[in-house]
């Protein structure tokens, strides 16, 4: 399986992951898969909310992805027909994008 996933997604070399995937992961993404995994922790001495740089590329697409009304709720059962949804509603965030820069 992990020589299929690095075969299909040879282009993928750095991910970045929030502080509770640490441990075994990083050790399995650097050496099974070779992918430099990037932990992104939220430093101690903070107080209230902190925008942390990657991580908040991750949660502001999450939270494109939640206009879709269909997305706001586990409705899919197949994982193919959720990937279709989630395609869908990026597609319309990317073309909406767009059609505003013409303007």
């Amino acid at each position: 399986m992990p020589a299929q996933l690095r075969e299909r997604h040879w282009r993928i070399t750095r991910v970045w992951a929030d502080g509770g995937y640490t441990g075994q992961l990083v050790d399995f993404a650097r050496s099974v898969l070779r992918i430099a995994l990037t932990v992104v922790n939220r430093s101690d001495d903070t107080t209230g909310f902190v925008v942390l740089p990657k991580r908040w590329l991750a949660e502001h697409t999450f939270a494109w992805l939640m206009h879709s009304r269909r997305l706001a709720r586990d409705h899919e059962t197949r994982t193919d027909s959720a990937e279709a949804m989630i395609r869908w509603s990026m597609s319309m965030v990317m073309s909406r994008r767009i059609a505003r820069r013409r303007h």
